[in-house]
């Protein structure tokens, strides 16, 4: 996957939206961390995961990949406000040896241990946490990014039209 280029085009949004706002002297990282987490909420909601007392089935897949992307938005943008890149290692992803309910709590681990102690250590786990559970959720680098590059366009799209 090409992280700088995600990196790039959620820099360009960022910077549009702290214009437009007029947020460039403000200090936006508690509020990215809850966009996220309620990022992350969503997308649980819509694969139903947790629900055990529901028979009803999880979203269709074009669904719950729009809201990882929306999560991958906001991980994004917090690496930005902290200077941080994804450097993938070479070991690849972790073991997702765990049900989706466990890899969801392993996510806000990660969110809460880089709300608390934002270094790059953290950030790095994070990333990679969360891209454990698109790997669990069964998308391809390539689904997210093409994802990605279409809800940025959508993003972009809303800021023209006053969302």
């Amino acid at each position: 996957m090409n992280w700088e280029t995600l990196f790039k085009m959620q820099q360009e949004l960022d910077q549009r939206i702290e214009v437009e706002h007029g947020l460039e002297n403000e200090d936006l990282f508690r509020r990215k961390v809850m966009a996220l987490l309620v990022e992350l909420g969503e997308l649980a909601n819509e694969t139903r995961c947790f629900k055990f007392w529901s028979t009803k089935p999880p979203k269709e897949d074009e669904v719950i990949l729009e809201e990882y992307v929306d999560g991958l938005h906001f991980i994004l943008s917090l690496g930005l406000e902290k200077d941080y890149r994804y450097s993938p290692q070479e070991d690849g992803h972790n073991s997702v040896d765990v049900d989706l309910t466990e890899q969801f709590h392993k996510v806000y681990g990660e969110v809460h241990l880089f709300q608390e102690s934002p270094n790059d250590l953290h950030y790095q786990q994070l990333f990679k946490t969360f891209l454990n559970l698109g790997v669990k959720l069964g998308f391809s680098e390539q689904s997210i990014q093409d994802a990605y590059y279409h809800k940025n366009e959508v993003n972009h799209e809303r800021q023209e039209n006053g969302y």
